[in-house]
């Protein structure tokens, strides 16, 4: 057989080193469109109000923190390995329960331990908000340490579903993997600009939203018989209550200070519509992913567009939009586009639901693309 030349050889080199070239660069190219963002939207002048309210912070917020030795840890639900004696047959029980269980329920649950795993980005959204950030990796104010003991309590959450999923069989691990690779390095973009005022109502709206839908995932769970599945779902979700009642008490602080910039913040949150920090997950074909995971969830009733309208009116009263005063003209504006706001959403809501259709079946690729009813 003839010998090929070495231009052959540089040649095809070549092609496949392009060709790798461009597959990462897809791979690590948003799958939904992120341009157009704006940063630093917060006046510098109010960075002072954050550092005057680090003691405040210090004796109001960082006491929404459990010391490491009172928390649970991911062991603490899992088959003990170092139990030889009866270490497999706990993966057993496990297993069989895991048997018992749908396919559509594990694809929301492989979501949200997916949202979960994608922490990395969370920490470093955090650390972009003007006035708050942790300076230096080890900052001592205390925002800095709530971010950082948030983040730890926060790990734990996706330590135990994933090490749950795994022994369960259930799902494909390895697309799992790859698809939190993906997630984290593609980030999240939900218009925050840097800004905290935007930044705390977030991540307020997004620990409501993970306590519905942890709580619901361990209903369901229960529902299927698996109480062992529901515990820890329901210990989850306990954490995200716990930490959104952190994040809420930031923003009725801000309200009480500074009421004319947190409800221009507030309203321009709720204009831009809350996105959810996964929405770039990528397995690595299905560039709807994100949507067919929701399609699911809302299906299930696990997180649904009324569980959305419902934390928009809890925040809308918790924080006493309505009895807000000394409001500039701007701000009335907004008092009365939020106020009146989640009464329009209920009405549009109804609406979508009477022209709702039945869903279409997708295989989807961590089940061993299974179908599964959106």
């Amino acid at each position: 057989m003839a010998s090929l030349s070495p231009k052959f050889f540089m040649t095809s080199t070549i092609i496949s080193s392009r060709r790798e070239d461009e597959n990462v660069k897809k791979s690590l190219s948003p799958r939904r469109n992120t341009i157009d963002q704006i940063t630093h939207s917060m006046h510098p002048e109010k960075i002072e109000i954050f550092k005057s309210l680090e003691n405040w912070a210090e004796h109001n917020i960082l006491t929404h923190l459990k010391p490491v030795e009172k928390c649970w840890q991911p062991q603490d639900f899992l088959p003990d390995p170092n139990n030889s004696d009866d270490f497999y047959d706990q993966i057993k029980e496990l297993r069989a329960r895991a048997k018992e269980i749908p396919d559509d329920y594990y694809v929301v649950l492989v979501g949200d331990m997916i949202t979960e795993e994608a922490l990395p980005t969370y920490q470093s959204m955090l650390n972009s908000f003007d006035g708050v950030s942790d300076e230096t990796g080890a900052s001592p104010s205390p925002w800095a340490s709530w971010t950082r003991a948030w983040t730890a309590e926060e790990n734990r959450h996706g330590d135990l579903l994933n090490k749950y999923l795994y022994l369960s069989g259930r799902v494909d691990m390895k697309v799992v993997e790859k698809t939190i690779q993906y997630l984290i390095g593609a980030g999240m973009y939900v218009g925050l600009e840097n800004n905290p005022y935007m930044g705390f109502i977030y991540t307020t709206f997004q620990e409501r939203a993970t306590f519905i839908s942890h709580g619901n995932t361990a209903r369901l769970a229960k529902q299927h018989g698996d109480l062992k599945l529901a515990q820890i779902c329901g210990i989850i979700a306990a954490d995200e209550k716990r930490h959104e009642s952190a994040y809420a008490k930031i923003v009725e602080k801000l309200f009480e200070i500074d009421p004319d910039t947190t409800i221009l913040a507030f309203a321009d949150m709720m204009r831009k519509t809350i996105t959810m920090p996964a929405h770039l997950m990528y397995d690595g074909r299905d560039d709807n992913l994100f949507d067919h995971f929701s399609a699911v969830a809302q299906r299930l009733q696990i997180y649904t567009t009324t569980d959305y309208v419902d934390i928009m009116e809890l925040l809308v009263r918790r924080w006493a939009v309505e009895k807000l005063t000394g409001l500039s003209p701007e701000g009335r504006k907004a008092q009365d586009y939020l106020c009146n706001l989640p009464s329009r959403f209920r009405r549009l809501e109804e609406r979508t639901r009477k022209r709702a259709k039945e869903g279409c079946s997708i295989s989807l690729s961590w089940i061993f693309d299974r179908q599964v009813k959106l």
